[in-house]
């Protein structure tokens, strides 16, 4: 007697472009269900270690995938997004459907506001950190986005620690340039006539002060 036995289904490309600052690159397998592992994907992350885990995260909770990064150099932004397609591939089967995309910018919470749905789970890793005190990503998702995040550790090429102590030494160094620059400035200010001119000009540095410390972190987080 013969048994029917179907065999996987080939996943097609799709290309879509959201907008001028991002691409997306699906691989379909089949329809999505409600709920996607939305996985962060560091530009500097050894993906091949990456694949395996993600795949028996999503087999094991029943979710499809979406392979999110962040790209600061649009220059960069070509590699980047083919690294992606491969990493899709890797992971998508007959079961599982996988989409990708690069977003320009340094800001992991807003790339994630714009793509988070009810019902998806963050995937990030451990080694990932953002904002002026270098604090794990995996806390500052929660605490701003108040969704369920899983942290996969161990998968940064080991170079990695070092890049991101180095950036950190950079980003104190540079707040306490500015900070201290202000700091001078403010001390001049206060030598001048105590009137509105003086008012005004302590309130404009403290303001530049502190959008250039933000400008400052945002070129490393």
């Amino acid at each position: 007697m013969n048994r029917d036995n179907p065999k996987p289904q080939a996943p097609s490309l799709a290309m879509t472009t959201d907008s001028s600052s991002d691409t997306s690159i699906m691989l379909k397998t089949g329809s999505m269900s409600a709920g996607r592992l939305i996985v962060l994907v560091p530009a500097d992350s050894e993906y091949g270690a990456a694949t395996r885990r993600i795949w028996e995260l999503a087999v094991a909770t029943g979710r499809h995938v979406q392979l999110l990064s962040l790209c600061k150099d649009r220059t960069k932004e070509l590699s980047l997004r083919r690294q992606l397609v491969i990493m899709s591939a890797l992971v998508g089967d007959s079961r599982i459907s996988t989409e990708a995309k690069v977003e320009i910018g340094a800001n992991w919470v807003n790339a994630v506001e714009r793509n988070y749905q009810a019902g998806d789970m963050i995937v990030c890793f451990a080694e990932q950190r953002a904002g002026l005190f270098h604090r794990p990503l995996s806390q500052i998702l929660e605490s701003n986005l108040g969704a369920p995040v899983y942290i996969l550790s161990g998968l940064y090429p080991q170079n990695a620690s070092r890049s991101n102590w180095l950036s950190q030494i950079i980003v104190w160094a540079g707040s306490f340039g500015i900070l201290t620059g202000f700091f001078w400035f403010q001390v001049r200010i206060s030598q001048l006539p105590k009137d509105s001119t003086q008012t005004v000009l302590l309130i404009l540095s403290a303001a530049v002060e502190i959008w250039l410390i933000w400008v400052w972190n945002s070129l490393f987080s």
